[in-house]
């Protein structure tokens, strides 16, 4: 069954209002063996359009993922890739910017980590943190040695058309862009942050700092608002995942990455005459 992801798309100039968009919808699946046997065959799917666009080696594509803590990056990548070729799939997670990546422009640490073509990549937070977190502090950009603007809003409005400009030219230059917001609740953020207390198997994932953060919600809400509307384009949009179930954030986010690679003109290579010749050669010296 295909699921329709079109609602979920942020349309180009669209005034996002994140409370206007639900977390939690109808289950996708009717029982565990249902969800488990439809994101089966949507990881065969992606197998086969991965092969496809690695044989073909003329596009790749980038997957974006933001969130807010817990909402569930880690494990949407886990189980959504879970069939793909490591050899051709590459994941980068964006943390607190390194004393030498500060020492540059913002979007100068994620240049080494885009696909190269007939690759796919997949973002576990990424360049938008420059419009998230340090439009929530952004005493932080003095780091950068940026000092404070007095207009914010100007200031990130630049930082925005900055992050279009360069998605224009990535896919100008043959990369397909995805991005996927897992738009979870505050309720349902402080029963996962709960679990990581209760479950000794994931104490280690417990941090005061996500306490902390969870404090700012409402000012990161609002900085989500202004990033996605700002920056959601024809050519790579955004999609404002329902996250508070995860097993339904996964199946949107697998169909979302399906429905991308199919709209790409690619094809596994057809033998010229000259190729035809060279296979006969090849059988001929294998016996």
């Amino acid at each position: 069954m295909k699921i329709d992801v079109a609602p979920l798309r942020v349309t180009p100039g669209e005034k996002l209002s994140l409370g206007d968009r639900p977390t939690g919808v109808t289950a996708l699946y009717t029982s565990k063996d249902d969800y488990q046997e439809m994101l089966a065959n949507h990881v065969k799917a992606l197998r086969t359009y991965h092969e496809r666009l690695y044989a073909d080696g003329r596009r790749a594509l980038l997957m974006v993922l933001q969130g807010m803590d817990t909402a569930g990056k880690d494990g949407a990548i886990k189980h959504v890739m879970s069939g793909v070729n490591p050899q051709g799939c590459r994941v980068a997670a964006f943390k607190q910017p390194s004393a030498t990546e500060s020492r540059h422009d913002f979007l100068w640490r994620a240049q080494p980590q885009l696909p190269e073509r007939g690759a796919i990549a997949v973002f576990n937070r990424s360049y938008y943190e420059a419009v998230l977190v340090e439009r929530v502090h952004p005493h932080f950009l003095s780091a950068e040695g940026v000092e404070p603007p007095r207009d914010l809003d100007a200031f990130f409005d630049a930082r925005s058309r900055a992050i279009r400009d360069f998605e224009r030219h990535l896919t100008d230059s043959g990369t397909a862009i995805v991005k996927i917001f897992l738009h979870i609740s505050r309720d349902e953020q402080k029963k996962r942050l709960r679990e990581r207390l209760d479950d000794p198997e994931k104490n280690w994932k417990a941090s005061m700092n996500d306490v902390v953060e969870r404090g700012f919600w409402k000012d990161y809400r609002r900085a989500y608002e202004q990033a996605l509307a700002a920056t959601s384009l024809a050519s790579a949009p955004w999609f404002v995942v329902p996250a508070d179930d995860k097993k339904n954030a996964r199946l949107y986010v697998s169909q979302i990455l399906i429905d991308a690679l199919a709209a790409l003109p690619m094809e596994t290579p057809k033998p010229d005459a000259a190729r035809k010749k060279e296979l006969i050669a090849i059988r001929d010296k294998l016996g």
